[in-house]
């Protein structure tokens, strides 16, 4: 469909016009936004977006949710962030009402939306104005059940890549993050939830003088990394005495997260808890070293298996040169800076290669058809 046809589909979508002819003009340009070249081209007609926003507030149902699954594929596209941007308001109202119908839908669009750091940043200060932080997103994800909380997880994990919206889930006196530790390993929430739990760990991870804290009884975040890790395998008496209590005596039927993508997340955060010696020392003393073992030996993707290696020689290896403890602080030579950051962006491309394929984030089967 080339831009004359859309712009002239763009008139059935305003309110004034007849339900059916809505109805069958929100079908068309969804069916739009289940291609690439469809969104790009979409991507072009801001007023489409902006249509498709004020839709969400429609009479009909039917008519609103099929708006917000256009919204959904849309916000995969990055040339759209612009005019999704001036809706991020509209998508929160409906996202933070549970008993809204497009609360789902809502949130499946603002998590990818926010997968680049400038909307990102636009939806964090949005969120400090409207909503005084994370706790209404950690709310709504705890209560259970709620149908935005698949979604939710990757949506933390987009937010806590900026240092303001990992303070807020940081902050001592409200210790958000510690609610958010039981979705590691809970089998009835989804994959995608998980993961996105399992990123937002990872990003607090990377504030080293949060370390001490999160490694403390206050939050006790290691057995939650690790249990999720951890399989049916028997440890000696010697063994288990190191352990954490909740992952002593495993029964036999106990399963590792099936998801490589999050094990390998999971392994992340443990290794960025271990850049300070205080924190290997920690790491090292409560029997981390025996569930790492087994995982090696059990682990069948290659990507996880080389993180795994790396904890493990991190762990059993010497410890650095003095002045050299702090691994987040160790200055790295500019050619090898230059060869992990090239290193990175392949990994970023075909991330979003895999995202692209496996469609938006949130958007249900059939919903582009």
């Amino acid at each position: 469909m080339e831009a004359q046809p859309v712009e002239e589909l763009l008139a059935f979508l305003c309110p004034e016009s007849h339900e059916d002819l809505r109805a069958q003009a929100v079908q068309g340009v969804l069916g739009l936004t289940g291609s690439v070249e469809g969104r790009q081209l979409l991507a072009g007609q801001p007023e489409v977006t902006a249509a498709l926003l004020a839709l969400m507030d429609d009479s009909c149902t039917a008519v609103a949710c099929d708006a917000c699954r256009a919204l959904v594929n849309l916000a995969a596209e990055p040339a759209a962030a612009g005019a999704l941007t001036a809706g991020m308001p509209t998508l929160l109202r409906h996202m933070l009402e549970p008993t809204d119908p497009l609360s789902a839908l809502a949130c499946a669009a603002l998590a990818n939306l926010t997968r680049t750091q400038p909307a990102s940043q636009d939806f964090w200060q949005l969120l400090q104005r409207e909503a005084g932080g994370l706790a209404p997103l950690v709310d709504a994800l705890c209560a259970s059940p709620t149908p935005p909380q698949t979604c939710l997880g990757p949506l933390l994990a987009n937010l806590t890549q900026l240092p303001g919206a990992r303070a807020c889930l940081l902050h001592p006196a409200r210790c958000l993050v510690r609610r958010l530790l039981p979705f590691t390993q809970d089998a009835s929430s989804s994959s995608l939830c998980r993961g996105g739990v399992a990123g937002t760990l990872r990003n607090c991870c990377f504030d080293h003088g949060n370390h001490k804290w999160l490694l403390s009884d206050h939050v006790d975040i290691l057995p939650f990394l690790l249990l999720p890790l951890a399989g049916p395998e028997e440890f000696t008496e010697e063994e288990l005495e190191k352990l954490p209590l909740d992952l002593q005596y495993l029964p036999p039927e106990k399963q590792r997260e099936p998801d490589p993508d999050t094990r390998k997340m999971l392994l992340e955060a443990i290794l960025l808890l271990t850049a300070t010696k205080p924190g290997r020392q920690l790491v090292r003393d409560r029997g981390a070293y025996v569930i790492l073992r087994e995982l090696h030996k059990w682990e069948p993707d290659p990507a996880v298996l080389l993180t795994c290696e790396k904890l493990i020689q991190v762990l059993i290896g010497d410890e650095p040169e003095p002045g050299m403890e702090n691994l987040l602080e160790v200055e790295i030579p500019a050619e090898v800076e230059e060869q992990l950051q090239r290193l990175d962006r392949e990994e970023e491309q075909c991330q979003q290669r895999t995202l692209d394929l496996q469609g938006p984030a949130g958007s249900l089967p059939g919903d582009s058809s």
